[in-house]
C-alpha cells in the first residue's frame, strides 16, 4: 500500500516555519521545473523538496509564499492554470481552486498573475526570505520585482530592506523528523532492504552490473516506490572502489565481491543502503578479512549513537578503528595516532563515515552549529557507511588485497535513548549474505 502525507502536516509545517519568521516577513519558495531531457522528451519530474515539504504539491512551475500576520491569508500558492487541452498531453492540473480546497493554501492565483500580484504581496513588508542562488532565473525575477517597488518609492511603494535566506529556518526543520516521516522513512528502507536481499539471491558468475541494477528497481517499483533517491551504484571488482560508479556495465566475475549502493525513494523520503558481497556467495580469506574488519568497525559506530555525542565524533571512532584494523592486516605500518594525524588511510578510507538522510539523501541540516560539530538528537537519521578501497594500481600493499573494494551502510534514527537502525533487516553478517546466496 502506498503511504502518503496527510495534508494537515503540511499546514503545521507551514505554520511552524512562520512562526519562525517575524512579522512584516515574507517567504518565496519555489518549486522545480519540468528538464528537458533530449529534444522534446523531458526527464521524470521531482519536485524540490523544500517545496513539497512545505505543499504536498506535486506540479512543476508553482511558488509558494507566505506572510505571517497577515489578516488576508497567510499561504498563498502561484500554479498553472487548469486547461482543458494541455491536460490531455501532460494529465491533471489542480489549478488555483484545487490548491485552495484540495492542498489548504488559503489564497491561489495563476501563474498568469504573479508580475501583477508579487509585487503587491511584497510591497510594505520588511524582510523577504528566499533560497538565493539556486536558480539564476528565478533570481532575476525576485529581483525585477524589488526593483520596481523601489523605483515606485514616491508613489508610497515600499520594497523589503532585508533579503534572509529561508534555508537558514527551513532546513534545520527538515532535519528532526517526525512520527509521520519515520513511518515513511522505514517503509522505503524496508521496500530497499527487500531489494538488496534479492540482488543477492540472483546474483552470480556471469550476471551484469545492470541486471542487478534492474532486479533492485524492479522490486522497488512493484512496492509503489517507481523512483530510486539516487542512481543506483553496481559495482565488481575493482568497480568497487570507484566510490560513485553508476555505468554498472561489467559482467560479474567469479572471485570477486559485488558492491551495491542503492535505495528507494518513497512520497519523496529517501532509502540509502550499501551492501557488499561476493559474486559466487562465498568471501576468499582476503575478502573475509577486509570485510570482517569495516563490519566490526560500522557496528561499533551505530553503537556510538545516541543523543549528545557530537556528530564528528562517529567519524573519528571510524578513523581510529580502521587504522588500528590496517595495521592489524599489514596494510599500514606505524604507529596509530602518527598515522592517523599523517592521513595514512585515506588511499584507503576516503570518504566521510556518513550523511544525515531526509527528502534528499544527501539531507540538508547544518553539520556544525557555531563553528563546533553539533551534537545529535531526537529525530535526525543518519547513515553510517564506513568502507575500505584497495585500488587495482595500489604498489604499496601486496598483491592479494588489491582491486578490493568494501562499504557497509545503513540508515540509523537518533532516538531518545540511543539509536534505532532502519535498514536492519538487510542481512551483513558473512555467514547470513552466504547462507542467504547458497539458496
Amino acid at each position: 500500500m502506498l503511504m502518503t502525507l496527510d495534508q494537515s502536516v503540511f499546514a503545521r509545517r507551514r505554520a511552524q516555519l512562520m512562526s519562525k519568521m517575524p512579522d512584516g516577513s515574507v517567504a518565496l519558495i519555489a518549486a522545480n521545473r519540468l528538464v528537458t531531457r533530449n529534444r522534446d522528451a523531458e526527464y521524470a519530474f521531482r519536485q524540490d523538496s523544500s517545496f513539497y515539504y512545505l505543499t504536498g504539491f506535486n506540479e512543476p512551475d508553482a511558488l509558494l509564499v507566505l506572510l505571517p500576520g497577515r489578516d488576508q491569508g497567510r499561504s498563498i500558492l502561484f500554479c498553472q492554470p487548469r486547461d482543458p487541452a494541455m491536460e490531455i498531453w501532460t494529465g491533471f492540473r489542480a489549478g488555483p481552486e484545487g490548491c485552495v480546497s484540495q492542498y489548504g493554501m488559503d489564497q491561489a492565483f495563476t501563474l498568469c498573475d504573479i508580475d501583477k500580484q508579487l509585487p503587491d504581496l511584497l510591497d510594505g513588508t520588511q524582510a523577504l526570505y528566499y533560497a538565493w542562488g539556486q536558480s539564476a532565473e528565478f533570481d532575476a525575477k525576485v529581483m525585477n520585482w524589488l526593483k520596481g517597488l523601489r523605483e515606485a518609492s514616491r508613489q508610497g511603494r515600499h520594497a523589503p530592506s532585508q533579503l534572509g535566506l529561508i534555508d537558514d529556518l527551513l532546513h534545520e526543520m527538515r532535519l528532526f523528523k517526525d512520527d509521520a516521516e519515520i513511518a515513511l522513512m522505514q517503509r522505503a528502507a524496508d521496500i530497499s532492504a527487500h531489494a538488496h536481499i534479492r540482488a543477492m539471491q540472483v546474483c552470480r558468475p556471469g550476471v551484469m552490473e545492470y541486471q542487478l541494477e534492474a532486479e533492485i528497481q524492479h522490486y522497488c517499483a512493484m512496492q509503489g516506490a517507481r523512483f530510486q533517491a539516487y542512481t543506483p551504484i553496481v559495482g565488481g571488482g575493482q568497480n568497487a572502489c570507484i566510490l560513485h560508479y553508476i555505468e554498472n556495465s561489467a559482467e560479474l566475475k567469479d572471485g570477486d565481491l559485488v558492491l551495491i549502493d542503492a535505495g528507494c525513494e518513497l512520497d519523496c523520503y529517501a532509502s540509502d543502503i550499501t551492501r557488499t558481497f561476493p559474486v559466487n556467495g562465498r568471501f576468499s580469506p582476503e575478502q573475509k578479512a577486509l570485510y570482517g574488519l569495516v563490519l566490526d568497525v560500522q557496528k561499533q559506530c551505530i553503537e556510538a549513537i545516541k543523543p549528545g555525542t557530537p556528530w564528528n565524533a562517529i567519524h573519528d571512532l571510524s578513523v581510529r578503528l580502521l587504522t588500528e584494523g590496517l595495521l592489524e592486516l599489514g596494510l599500514l605500518k606505524g604507529e596509530v595516532d602518527q598515522l592517523i594525524e599523517a592521513g595514512a588511510y585515506k588511499p584507503f578510507y576516503m570518504h566521510r563515515i556518513g550523511h544525515w538522510l531526509g527528502m534528499d539523501v544527501h539531507d540538508v541540516g547544518a553539520y556544525k552549529q557555531k563553528g563546533d560539530w553539533r551534537p545529535l538528537e531526537e529525530g535526525m537519521v543518519m547513515t553510517v557507511e564506513p568502507g575500505l578501497y584497495i585500488a587495482a594500481d595500489n604498489q604499496d600493499v601486496d598483491p592479494r588485497w588489491r582491486g578490493i573494494g568494501i562499504r557497509i551502510e545503513d540508515d540509523v534514527l537518533v532516538t531518545a535513548t540511543g539509536h534505532h537502525v532502519l535498514t536492519a533487516s538487510v542481512p551483513k553478517e558473512i555467514d547470513e549474505i552466504e547462507a542467504l546466496m547458497a539458496r
